[in-house]
């Protein structure tokens, strides 16, 4: 029988731990102690869909696809790699990358410098030379405010948005398949009208939308709790030709202690690395949180003077003082790994993570290296899509192109050219925007 703690139940299924405290106090399902930790029996909780899927996974049989020629793949805003290295990790190969950050596309081209990364913005990007020849075309563009899209809800509607310039260079390559990657709450921006808009654009290109889904990414082999939004648009005349099933999720959550010492994913434990420090005052403070607390742990006059005006304020204020629990999965990184309203305490020593720690819990390999100062690496770090998470994803793309393959044989074109091509266009408009 394979144990999950309440809190561990709590993340897979997207509920708060009191919720799942009350169920145990109800008896609506069995409870057991394992460790001195309250928790379930998974297969005694076979009923709830996210458990089911974990018992019946494929996982292992998933990560056997191969592909079965070379599918080709551009991305957009591609930052520090996570869901280009997950991508190239399932079998894809990356033919243009773009992204506007210069220490990011530092990183990119340090860590794989066959990669054709250019820096600069995508709104000055001609893929017109790449119409035809391309599998596959990805990009997280930013989170805008799309409030004034949605009058008519089509693609027009979406210019001045950088989903814009995806749909854009969708438009010039026209590839097979496309995706989208963004923040859950896109869905429900400007009460839906945000998401029907994209949806319009999607059908104006000539794409039929798979069912969106929000993604968690501790199903997937990932010890962390943090929810993505992925989207997939096949072109009409292929959309027919094959199915795209959703990837298997793993056999298990995984929490922090996988990330920081050797487990199923690393060999070893976390090298050292660099990381920011709390002063002196916060850390004191910071010393009175127990693993896995907040500051509800403190003393009152303590936490008062900490939280400052945030004490006043309603809500659960969960993130404030916080420290992480090695035995569940952190919460979701941000951009910056000692915010006051987002705290993420390491659980044994009272300090931020480091850069090694955050990479680690976005499941980067040890040797995917990050350029820049030490908040563009976190910046980095705290915006990618987790590679494992990407990597699965990646497979259930490359075993639908297989399956597209089969029904429509296709060859590999060589891109070559067209890249150089659009690298020399961009290069030229970038000294002309220079002069004038």
């Amino acid at each position: 029988m394979q144990f999950i703690s309440e809190k561990n139940f709590a993340a897979l299924i997207g509920t708060s731990n009191a919720t799942v405290q009350s169920w145990r106090e109800k008896g609506i399902y069995p409870s057991h102690i394992e460790g001195g930790i309250k928790g379930f029996y998974l297969e005694e909780l076979k009923a709830i869909p996210e458990v089911k899927d974990m018992l019946h996974s494929r996982w292992i049989e998933e990560q056997k696809t191969k592909p079965l020629r070379e599918y080709t793949s551009v991305e957009l805003f591609a930052g520090g790699g996570g869901l280009a290295l997950g991508l190239a990790l399932a079998g894809f190969k990356h033919i243009l990358l773009n992204e506007f950050d210069n220490s990011a596309c530092k990183t990119l081209r340090m860590n794989r410098p066959q990669w054709n990364v250019i820096q600069g913005d995508v709104r000055r990007i001609d893929f017109t030379p790449l119409q035809g020849k391309i599998d596959f075309l990805s990009g997280g563009f930013p989170c805008q405010a799309f409030s004034y899209a949605g009058k008519q809800g089509g693609f027009n509607d979406t210019r001045g948005t950088l989903f814009f310039e995806l749909a854009r260079a969708v438009k010039e390559i026209r590839p097979k398949v496309f995706m989208g990657e963004n923040v859950k709450g896109l869905t429900s921006h400007d009460d839906g009208r945000t998401f029907n808009t994209i949806k319009n654009a999607i059908a104006e290109l000539g794409y039929t939308l798979v069912e969106p889904r929000v993604l968690k990414a501790i199903m997937y082999q990932v010890p962390q709790k943090r929810e993505r939004l992925i989207f997939i648009a096949i072109r009409n005349d292929l959309a027919d030709k094959a199915h795209f099933c959703w990837p298997s999720p793993y056999t298990q959550v995984l929490t922090l202690k996988d990330a920081l010492y050797k487990s199923v994913i690393y060999d070893t434990d976390v090298p050292q690395s660099e990381g920011v420090q709390y002063p002196l005052k916060k850390q004191k403070v910071l010393d009175l949180v127990p693993q896995g607390g907040d500051w509800r742990d403190l003393p009152e006059d303590v936490a008062k003077e900490y939280m400052g005006g945030s004490w006043l304020l309603g809500g659960g204020k969960t993130g404030m003082a916080r420290r992480l629990s090695l035995d569940e999965p952190s919460l979701t990184l941000t951009c910056s790994p000692a915010q006051k309203q987002t705290e993420r305490c390491h659980p044994l020593e009272t300090r931020p993570l480091t850069v090694r720690e955050y990479a680690r819990i976005q499941t980067f390999p040890d040797n995917w290296h990050f350029e820049g100062t030490m908040s563009d690496k976190y910046k980095q770090i705290g915006n990618a899509v987790p590679v494992n998470l990407a990597w699965a994803v990646g497979r259930s793309l490359i075993r639908f192109f297989n399956d597209i393959q089969m029904a429509k044989p296709d060859e590999t074109y060589d891109c070559s050219e067209a890249v150089a091509q659009i690298i020399r266009r961009f290069s030229e408009n970038d000294v002309q925007q220079k002069l004038f």
